[in-house]
């Protein structure tokens, strides 16, 4: 029987190492997917260090995929999959179909979300099997190093921002300009936001703008965040990519009358806001989950039209332990992506 390689750790916290198994095929409701690149999140550090319950070793993560359907499993032909059709699967990789939220059509809050790398062995590898309903469908025009990030990283900011209450033409600030925030500021000026990039150091500036960036907050200067974002008439949405609960909460006092601090950008540490900050401004604060497989399809759709793509870094699968550590230490610019032949 065939086999392929996948990027396991052993243990928590353990480093990655290749290992090949047999080739799986898949059950009812599945495809086998041959990857041909997948992005590196921050968010794979939890699978990897076992910092969410069930998490069973050895443990393949991964949840930024891109690759060709290479198996169809019973049923997955009703849903119009062929092989060879090119995919992609992100942090929303399948649900139940049967809790509250999935019976209300509200599938990426669902009870029973089935994450690759948590639920299933995710896309650090050659082949993967896939629930059929976790899948979107790459455009031509997007390489799969590039689809990879927006299954997470893209869908995560796309989302986030067409699901706030801004309005074209309203002014929006985008904290961060990592892995997140450097698709974030892409896709606020597409949108037709008047579009603020808050950062850290003034040598950033020039870089937000080629992002398309109006405005350049820089956070280390004397002027606070708040009071440079009022001095530009307030701010209608923030968008919080930065995992800094710190960072986040030096916005607030910066959002316009009844604005909106969208929060994607994840941090354990509480956020030091307080009543009267919301209660005077009628303002709102909401956090932002992922997106299904069709909004990881309408982002690479978007991103396809706008000549949006990440900044990636790829590297073999072979060096995926360099790779990871990479990200953990902040220094991807700004995607790591592995990839395959």
């Amino acid at each position: 029987m065939s086999t392929y390689r996948v990027a396991q750790v052993r243990s928590a916290g353990g480093a990655f190492e290749l290992a090949e198994r047999q080739v799986p095929e898949p059950g009812a409701g599945q495809v086998r997917i041959a990857v041909e690149a997948c992005g590196i999140c921050h968010s794979d550090a939890m699978f990897v260090h076992a910092a969410v319950p069930g998490i069973t070793f050895p443990e393949v993560p991964g949840h930024e995929i891109a690759g060709r359907v290479d198996a169809l499993g019973e049923g997955t032909q009703d849903w119009g999959w062929q092989i060879g059709d090119r995919v992609a699967v992100g942090w929303f990789g399948g649900s139940c179909g049967h809790c509250t939220p999935c019976r209300r059509g509200d599938f990426i809050v669902c009870a029973n979300l089935k994450v690759p790398g948590w639920a299933y062995d995710g896309g650090f590898a050659e082949k993967m099997i896939a629930p059929v309903d976790a899948l979107a469908r790459i455009p031509d025009a997007l390489a799969a190093a590039d689809a990879g990030p927006m299954a997470c990283a893209g869908v995560t900011t796309y989302n986030g921002l067409r699901h706030s209450s801004a309005h074209p033409g309203d002014l929006v600030a985008v904290l961060g300009l990592g892995g997140l925030g450097h698709l974030g500021v892409q896709y606020a000026a597409a949108m037709g936001f008047e579009t603020v990039a808050i950062a850290r150091g003034a040598e950033k500036a020039d870089f937000a703008k080629q992002l398309g960036a109006h405005h350049y907050v820089d956070s280390t200067a004397g002027t606070p965040v708040a009071e440079a974002l009022q001095s530009l008439g307030g701010a209608n949405v923030v968008l919080a990519t930065a995992g800094n609960s710190g960072a986040i909460t030096a916005t607030v006092d910066g959002l316009a009358p009844r604005g909106e601090l969208v929060v994607i950008g994840a941090d354990p540490e509480a956020m030091g806001i307080s009543p009267l900050q919301l209660i005077m401004g009628a303002r709102v604060v909401r956090g932002h989950p992922s997106g299904t497989a069709q909004d990881v399809q309408d982002t690479m759709e978007f991103s396809a039209l706008h000549g949006i793509r990440p900044m990636t870094e790829t590297v073999p699968l072979d060096d995926v332990d360099g790779a990871f550590q990479k990200m953990m230490a902040g220094k991807a610019r700004f995607r790591m992506v592995l990839t395959n032949g």
